[in-house]
């Protein structure tokens, strides 16, 4: 019973103060859809499953928020996945949110998984997207309801950072991480590169090369270690 209660503590201590999933997570932005000069008329975001399972995303949430306001503040700055709602080990899944300008910008050139006209609209320069396992409507960065948050994304001079925030977008350009989205070091900068005229993936795209290997935590090598 002792053992298990030091257990215990030692994995409230050993927590880190990150996402609650190192699995899925944003691997594309793109925020300037039908502003002027834009390469694509709508704004998209694109996920990605880093295991080699496939994971029920039903209910899960994509939520925008300002440089500096809050996540989700309407309606119209959230996507609420509906019920049946999957993404496959090694794979992406393609959102496209916001309404899609008939002028400006060529449509989105992968076909989108989900598509929401209600938004939300995503700034292209400075902002932040979220990724959640239930809403957090109008919730400040650092008060959101403890586990579930997934992901998060920062560009220009947004808060709310992984690390860092990544670059501003640009009209022509979205975030984009590394490795086909396998890169991640919790930090923004580091993970996500401006590209132009970024390409996103959807379901159908082949499935892309990762890992998926159990590997062994500092905690859960400290809790090995008890039980020797």
């Amino acid at each position: 019973m002792k053992k298990f209660a030091i257990v215990l503590v030692i994995l409230a201590m050993a927590a880190p103060a990150f996402a609650v999933s190192s699995n899925v997570r944003i691997s594309q932005v793109y925020g300037a859809g039908g502003n002027a000069g834009a390469v694509y008329n709508q704004d998209f975001v694109e996920l990605f499953n880093a295991s080699g399972f496939d994971v029920d995303i039903s209910g899960w949430v994509i939520e925008y928020g300002s440089a500096t306001g809050t996540w989700g503040s309407s309606a119209t700055n959230y996507f609420v996945f509906p019920a049946g709602s999957w993404i496959a080990g090694c794979s992406y899944v393609l959102v496209a949110t916001g309404p899609a300008s008939a002028t400006v910008g060529a449509p989105v050139p992968t076909t989108p998984d989900y598509v929401q006209l209600t938004g939300p609209n995503l700034s292209g320069s400075n902002g932040k997207v979220g990724l959640f396992t239930v809403l957090n409507p109008s919730t400040p960065c650092g008060s959101e309801t403890p586990g579930t948050l997934v992901d998060k994304l920062a560009y220009g001079t947004a808060t709310c950072a992984e690390g860092t925030a990544t670059a501003a977008l640009t009209a022509t350009t979205g975030a984009v991480r590394g490795g086909g989205g396998t890169v991640d070091t919790d930090n923004n900068l580091a993970d996500f590169a401006l590209i132009a005229s970024p390409v996103p993936h959807n379901r159908a795209t082949p499935a892309q090369a990762c890992a998926p290997v159990a590997t062994e935590t500092e905690t859960f090598g400290a809790i090995k270690a008890i039980f020797r």
